[in-house]
């Protein structure tokens, strides 16, 4: 079985640069994933001709954000190995 270069950055420890790479790498993802699943969430959280009430976009907003960071950390679409594997490999 093959590994991806993030299960084997934190199967070595993941000390020092490496570690801060996956990291920076997931949130990147995280961001990206957010970014997508935002119009989503705008699309289908409402009802049509029932009003919001006060302050409900920032939790849906919250809900999200938190949905796109649990994605990235999972493995999410596989964005951010592929960015771990192309800069270990570029060092």
């Amino acid at each position: 079985m093959q590994s991806s270069p993030i299960s084997t950055a934190n199967q070595t420890g993941g000390t020092g640069g490496n570690s801060k790479l996956v990291h920076a790498a997931r949130e990147f993802e995280a961001l990206l994933l957010n970014d997508l699943l935002g119009p989503v969430e705008k699309t289908f959280s409402s009802v049509p001709g029932e009003e919001n009430s006060a302050g409900s976009g920032n939790y849906q907003y919250l809900g999200t954000q938190a949905l796109a960071s649990s994605l990235a950390a999972s493995g999410g679409l596989g964005i951010a190995g592929l960015i771990v594997h192309n800069v270990m490999k570029n060092k």
